[in-house]
């Protein structure tokens, strides 16, 4: 272990926690990893569906896909279904997978709209994983299809923390049992010890700051400014309630379904669905949005609605002094895309990748640090508000106001670049592709005002047998699949 940071506390549990102690334990051999947690606190442990991302996190800690599923009764997810977003009784589907070329005379999008063939069904049908999902099915690693589609999981997030915490400790994580009163300061502002409730002291010489909302290191002690995004994600509360099974088909996808002030998650897991509403408590009353959820279940509820109130924005810095904050302690964004995860793995890996660098990152290295996390969280944000902005409902306050918004600059010149030239614009530390703002793009039925002139460079003939060839061998592959349900059970047999 390069790095002069010898003895690392991560502070608190849960998903982040345990994700940071197993990763740095598993990259920096040698060190020392101490985590501290508090039963008596406990962790908000609703987050239930994920981003790509975590296979190749899972894939770099050597974890089994089976046993994973098996651990946190886990299923896998091809995308968000979202409901009544544009307007009520429509439907869009952000896949993961591929949807042809994307400019030129190549753009799938582009000659899909001018051929404009009934016969061709949805643009949805030109999508591999679009298509599996609508039909149930899942089929992973078969021949010609991996680069076509990639998938996420849905999974039980305090199994998932209670999954990482055996592997984490078979890693030489120590973990001590504890609440923290009281955090010793250092002379030049950093964090020198923290005191447990029993009078123990836990030194170290960086602190990783999982703490979830009450921030404790950053926020709390070191009292970092928090940059607040209410202005244009309004979302500030959740109501959660897992539910039984209702004998219906395992979905392979998270469904959002649009509310009076808010959005409702329907999310599949094998042995119970996770329902939840998350609304802004200036349009509705934190009861009657209750009961809206409740309205929303399927099967009956296995325990108490729970309530979260939270705050949409980030931390101005991610990493000040000696300590690091990771996942909810950092910032939040609200749920809609399942971000959460994704965020503490992007701070996760810029971390390890500057202390196998080491000594020490020098100031201009953890400078970059924030730059690059603070964008990400805007290129999330920014992302997550293109959701809103393009609805068409008017029905209530909340819709009416987001239609209406001022945008940031950022996501404005993003939306005018695609409305003027069918142009998708990426920034650097992008955390979706351009695949997935067009996926919202031409959910919502936003199309750009002209058609790029090099489409006309193939014929139209050639243009609709491709389309329709692409269809056709999509549909067969997929009556080929098995069902998610099945072919999860062959993964868990194995």
């Amino acid at each position: 272990m390069t790095t002069a940071y010898k003895r690392i506390v991560v502070v608190g549990g849960g998903s982040a926690g345990w994700m940071a102690a197993t990763a740095l334990a598993t990259a920096l051999p040698g060190g020392s990893v101490e985590l501290v947690e508090s039963e008596e606190i406990g962790i908000v442990g609703v987050g239930e569906a994920t981003f790509p991302s975590i296979r190749a996190f899972h894939r770099i800690l050597g974890i089994d896909e089976s046993q994973f599923l098996r651990a946190t009764n886990g299923t896998f997810k091809l995308g968000i279904a979202f409901r009544d977003w544009r307007k009520p009784g429509e439907q869009y589907f952000h896949t993961f997978g591929d949807i042809g070329g994307l400019s030129g005379p190549q753009s799938l999008w582009g000659q899909f709209r001018r051929v404009a063939d009934a016969g061709l069904g949805t643009l949805g049908e030109q999508c591999l994983p679009s298509v599996m999902a609508r039909e149930g099915r899942f089929q992973g690693g078969a021949p010609g299809q991996e680069r076509q589609f990639d998938c996420a999981y849905h999974f039980d997030a305090v199994l998932y923390a209670d999954f990482l915490r055996k592997l984490a400790l078979q890693r030489g994580v120590r973990r001590s049992e504890g609440r923290i009163v009281h955090v010793a300061r250092r002379a030049d502002g950093g964090v020198d010890q923290l005191k447990l409730a029993d009078g123990r002291v836990l030194e170290g010489d960086l602190f990783i700051d999982c703490s979830g909302f009450a921030s404790l290191l950053l926020g709390r002690s070191l009292e970092e400014p928090f940059i607040d995004f209410s202005r244009w994600l309004p979302v500030d509360r959740a109501w959660a309630c897992p539910c039984e099974r209702s004998g219906v088909a395992l979905a392979p996808y998270t469904r959002a379904t649009a509310l009076e002030a808010g959005w409702a998650w329907h999310i599949p897991l094998s042995n119970r669905t996770g329902h939840g509403h998350v609304f802004s408590s200036r349009y509705i009353d934190e009861e009657r949005a209750r009961e809206q959820l409740l309205g929303q279940l399927d099967g009956a509820p296995v325990a108490e609605p729970r309530l979260l109130r939270f705050r949409t924005g980030h931390r101005a810095r991610f990493w000040s002094h000696n300590v690091v904050a990771l996942g909810l302690s950092s910032g939040f964004l609200e749920p809609l895309e399942s971000t959460s995860i994704f965020l503490v793995q992007s701070g996760l890996g810029r971390l390890i990748e500057l202390l196998l660098k080491g000594p020490r990152p020098a100031e201009a290295a953890v400078a970059a640090y924030n730059t690059g996390m603070v964008r990400q969280f805007e290129r999330v944000r920014d992302f997550i508000i293109l959701h809103y902005c393009l609805t068409e409902r008017r029905d209530s306050r909340l819709w009416r106001d987001m239609a209406s918004m001022e945008l940031p600059e950022t996501l404005a010149f993003k939306i005018q670049a695609w409305r003027q030239s069918g142009v998708l614009h990426q920034y650097d530390e992008e955390g979706f592709d351009a695949t997935s703002w067009l996926a919202i793009h031409a959910g919502m039925g936003h199309w750009p005002e002209r058609a790029d002139p090099s489409l006309c460079d193939m014929p139209l003939h050639d243009a609709l047998r491709a389309l329709h060839l692409r269809r056709d061998s999509i549909a067969a592959a997929v009556a080929a699949m098995p069902s998610h349900e099945d072919y999860l059970g062959s993964v868990l047999a194995r």
